[in-house]
């Protein structure tokens, strides 16, 4: 089972050492700390690193318990990241060693998420098998458009 928001902010509180200090936060920090978490991965999903993170439409739409669906792969990169995130708004330094899990944790996603770019040459010749059949056409076809559908959105059919 995936993560909620809410076990994000309590596993990124711990990693600076604030685990017991997340009980005592207000609800307006709590909302806080979430929207950090929210931008944060809407930043990475812009970015190409697509979670299936639920991403709210209005900074203020979010609830802290809602199941985020990241796979449990991506766990650790989103909390460390997190906590580094909001380590100087509670007045905390973070350790190196939370900076290299996380830089590490990043990384990976980013790997995982590289894909390399699909181009089409313009003016690519046949072939040399290809010289007595296309006599008129030397060249292969121009390039058509790509098909602008990513893993999050819709696709429709005319």
């Amino acid at each position: 089972m995936s993560y909620t928001k809410r076990q994000f902010i309590t596993k990124a509180f711990g990693k600076i050492g604030l685990a017991s200090y997340v009980y005592d936060l207000t609800p307006d920090q709590l909302e806080s700390v979430m929207e950090d978490l929210d931008g944060m991965m809407a930043l990475w999903n812009a970015k190409g690193i697509r979670l299936s993170y639920p991403l709210p439409g209005d900074p203020t739409a979010g609830d802290l318990d809602d199941v985020t669906n990241v796979p449990d792969s991506a766990n650790l990169a989103i909390f460390c990241n997190l906590a580094i995130l909001i380590a100087p708004n509670f007045g905390k330094v973070v350790p190196p060693e939370l900076k290299q899990i996380a830089k590490l944790g990043y990384d990976t996603l980013a790997a995982r998420a590289a894909m390399p770019q699909e181009i089409q040459k313009k003016v690519m010749p046949s072939g040399a098998g290809n010289k007595f059949q296309n006599l008129e056409r030397p060249f292969t076809d121009a390039p058509t458009t790509p098909l602008a559908a990513g893993p999050d959105s819709d696709l429709t059919f005319n």
